[in-house]
């Protein structure tokens, strides 16, 4: 498992600043379309990782904030993603969609 986070991870660390992705769509340019949950499982444990990985741009595939509760500040990641220049209404990134960073066509 700890191969498929680190694979995560790097993915991850490609996301633009401003841009967000979702889990299921890591996992789907990670050849496993169904890992979307264990996609979400290695940004709950990227903390632990020897390098930065930006957590914050990762939301699920509606554009919600889901994984907020797994920072230290229940705030911060909408702070992080708010301090690159995007507009959230509560937990959901406005203008999703054009936002969506899809590594699948942006990555080739």
């Amino acid at each position: 498992m700890s191969d498929f986070f680190n694979q995560v991870y790097e993915v991850a660390k490609l996301i633009p600043a401003g841009r967000v992705t979702s889990y299921g769509a890591i996992a789907k340019y990670l050849g496993s379309p169904g890992a979307a949950r264990m996609v979400g499982w290695a940004m709950n444990a990227c903390s632990s990782h020897h390098e930065f990985v930006p957590a914050h741009r990762v939301v699920n595939r509606n554009g919600l904030l889901t994984g907020k509760n797994h920072f230290d500040n229940t705030n911060a990641m909408q702070e992080l993603l708010e301090a690159e220049g995007l507009q959230l209404n509560g937990d959901q990134i406005l203008d999703f969609e054009e936002k969506l960073w899809d590594p699948t066509k942006e990555l080739k």
